[in-house]
């Protein structure tokens, strides 16, 4: 069977706040705990104004006490934004507070405009290109000291918190095979590049003391109902939020809408069709062939699984019916 996880972005509604999405959150959590999800992940963005989860390490924490069995990690830390250092003893200091259910994700990008990174970082000097560096720097901190170490990260020494390379390119499913870590890809929101990287991931895998062999996840997006026309509908919060981004206008997650023609171009929807296409809308049935169809033609190890679903309850109800028919699925 293959496993599934969560990737929330604690989306702040329309008309709502963060308050109320880290307690979504971690309702939903909760629930995902019980429906056997491996693990649930958040994500850092910045400069957003529908996204909670910025403090990622602090987020993570919050879920982690509400909850006692899941997984709980980042999908991911944008390291650039970081010192290695400092994200060890983040970790390191979870890993302590909640041992064995800590997952550290990491990516390349900033996860927010260039200008919001030079506030972020001060100047961009630690740029992409040092990411592998900036990589091996941080799971040194977090292994084994070595005898002559001088600077350790505390807590984080010794911690082994699993790492992740998370990415949306080739770049990341290269380094990823290289250092024999596990790899997941943004498929979810960016799929053009999915099956050359992951065949660059298997093809390149070289075993190391955290794999023998590759271990692979993909993002999807979920909107079940039970109608495919009430799916439809959901789907629209998240459509509108695609659109508006590209439009310059990032904002709250909005309600549902009856119609999208009425909202957006013809040259819109072609973009966020393509952005969103591995995403499976509809009701039971449908997002049961969608799903069967992206697993067997990824192979992958894991789905994780995000759901820009407006209205609460009908987030969960979607989750509900993905854990249910992946956990039927072979």
């Amino acid at each position: 069977m293959t496993a599934y996880s969560v990737l929330d972005l604690c989306p702040i509604l329309r008309g709502g706040d963060p308050t109320q999405s880290f307690r979504h959150s971690l309702d939903l959590a909760r629930h995902a705990e019980q429906w056997g999800y491996t693990r649930y992940w958040v994500a850092e963005h910045h400069n957003m104004p529908g996204v909670a989860s910025s403090a990622t390490a602090v987020v993570i924490a919050h879920i982690a006490a509400g909850t006692q069995r899941i997984r709980v990690g980042s999908g991911g830390i944008m390291l650039p934004n970081h010192a290695p250092l400092v994200v060890a003893e983040q970790f390191g200091t979870l890993a302590s507070l909640h041992p064995g259910r800590i997952d550290l994700g990491l990516g390349r990008a900033p996860g927010t405009d260039m200008e919001t990174a030079r506030a972020l970082r001060r100047d961009l000097q630690s740029s992409a290109m040092e990411f592998p560096q900036d990589v091996q720097e941080l799971m040194a901190y977090l292994d084994d000291p070595d005898p002559e170490q001088r600077v350790k990260a505390i807590p984080g020494v010794g911690t082994k918190v699993p790492v992740w390379l998370l990415g949306s390119s080739l770049f990341s499913a290269q380094l990823a095979a290289r250092l024999g870590l596990p790899f997941a890809f943004a498929s979810h929101f960016a799929p053009e590049a999915l099956h050359d990287a992951l065949a660059i991931y298997r093809d390149r895998f070289e075993p190391s003391c955290y794999l023998d062999k590759p271990y692979a996840a993909a993002g999807i997006g979920v909107y079940g109902a039970d109608d495919n026309r009430e799916a439809q509908r959901l789907f629209t919060s998240v459509q509108q939020q695609f659109t508006n981004l590209r439009r310059g206008r990032a904002g709250p997650l909005p309600p549902p809408l009856e119609n999208m023609d009425e909202f957006w171009s013809p040259l819109e929807r072609a973009g966020v069709e393509q952005a969103l296409r591995c995403s499976m809308v509809g009701d039971k049935t449908t997002v049961t062939e969608g799903l069967r169809e992206f697993l067997d033609k990824t192979q992958v190890d894991e789905v994780i699984i995000t759901s820009g679903i407006f209205d609460h309850d009908a987030r969960l109800r979607s989750y509900k019916m993905a854990s249910e028919i992946l956990s039927e699925l072979p």
